[in-house]
């Protein structure tokens, strides 16, 4: 428990208390003095590698035991950023560099009264990971792990900054999965489109044989009985996700549009029409795609871009093999 002033500092008198502006001080009458009772300044660092927070066991009073954020006072004539990085090497051995400010918050401590965290992010520039005079043990939780906090504020630091980090992960995860092996199967954050371009697989296929039938780069179209290829094209949109996202493999594919071009090779369609008609597809499908307005943030124009990706690699790898059905006829 904080104790209270009873004696003025400077001159051993009794300290009384006394009203200044509605506020009741303590109050030195030989001095004719008040004194300020301030919220003491405490820095807490946010280091994060490779998805896992770095925390400090805290091996004094109070709350002995508990796990924190790396933190302290900062002393007088030091910036606070200066306090946050100076209080993150002696308690964790690394060297720090800031790199954002996370959040400010008030909070009462019973043996410390009232305090101001000032929460930064630091990133790790070298040092040895190893627990300080005043800590227990340092260790890297991850994240869906952490242990239960000592201090409020750095609870809510921790949740702000996750919150704040959300869609980026999002999109470096999603990032990640696109530029990896073909064929392989995860959540991409496009699928939220690709789930909307399925279900109007049959507005976007009518849209696209309206199209095909009039464009002059697939003049036999116009005279073409056109059910079986509306047909076809409405089972590729309403399977859409699956042909993108690794469902169907690479046998499906070339099997899928080998037979195609074969087919239309021997209906008497040329080789550029049916490459033009699959264009139009995919032209039809990313019109679909931009009328939604996603661009309300940066995830929705990432899920925009990493759509056109996907259809890029799908529709390319179909055109090749549209190719080979039609030259193996």
């Amino acid at each position: 428990m904080m104790r209270k002033r009873r004696y003025c500092p400077h001159c051993g008198s009794e300290i009384i208390r006394k009203h200044e502006g509605g506020t009741p001080r303590d109050y030195c009458v030989a001095c004719n003095q008040f004194f300020y009772d301030n919220p003491l300044p405490v820095v807490s660092t946010i280091v994060v590698k490779e998805r896992e927070i770095l925390l400090v066991k805290r091996k004094q009073e109070p709350l002995m035991g508990s796990w924190c954020l790396p933190s302290g006072f900062a002393e007088t004539g030091e910036s606070i950023e200066a306090a946050a990085l100076r209080e993150l090497e002696e308690e964790t051995g690394i060297h720090g560099k800031i790199i954002d400010f996370i959040c400010v918050d008030s909070s009462w401590n019973s043996t410390y009264g009232d305090l101001i965290f000032v929460t930064f992010e630091a990133e790790w520039i070298n040092g040895e990971l190893h627990a300080g005079d005043d800590a227990d043990e340092v260790r890297l939780f991850p994240f869906s792990q952490l242990p239960p906090l000592a201090f409020p504020s750095n609870t809510r630091a921790v949740e702000r900054y996750v919150q704040d980090k959300h869609e980026y992960w999002a999109i470096i995860d999603s990032f990640s999965l696109s530029v990896g092996e073909e064929g392989s199967q995860g959540n991409y954050l496009s699928d939220k489109l690709v789930g909307m371009i399925e279900k109007n697989a049959v507005v976007i296929a009518k849209r696209w044989l309206n199209d095909v039938r009039t464009n002059i780069s697939t003049p036999a179209y116009a005279t073409a009985g056109m059910e079986t290829a509306l047909t076809r094209n409405i089972l590729v949109i309403s399977q859409f996700g699956k042909w993108l996202g690794g469902y169907h493999s690479d046998r499906d594919i070339r099997s899928f549009y080998r037979e195609l071009g074969m087919i239309r090779k021997r209906e008497g369609f040329r080789l550029s029409e049916v490459l033009s008609a699959l264009s139009l597809t995919r032209k039809h499908i990313w019109e679909f795609a931009l009328s939604q307005r996603m661009w309300a943030s940066t995830m929705d124009i990432y899920m925009v871009l990493e759509l056109e990706r996907r259809m890029m690699l799908f529709f390319d790898r179909a055109a090749y093999y549209i190719t080979r059905g039609f030259e193996e006829t």
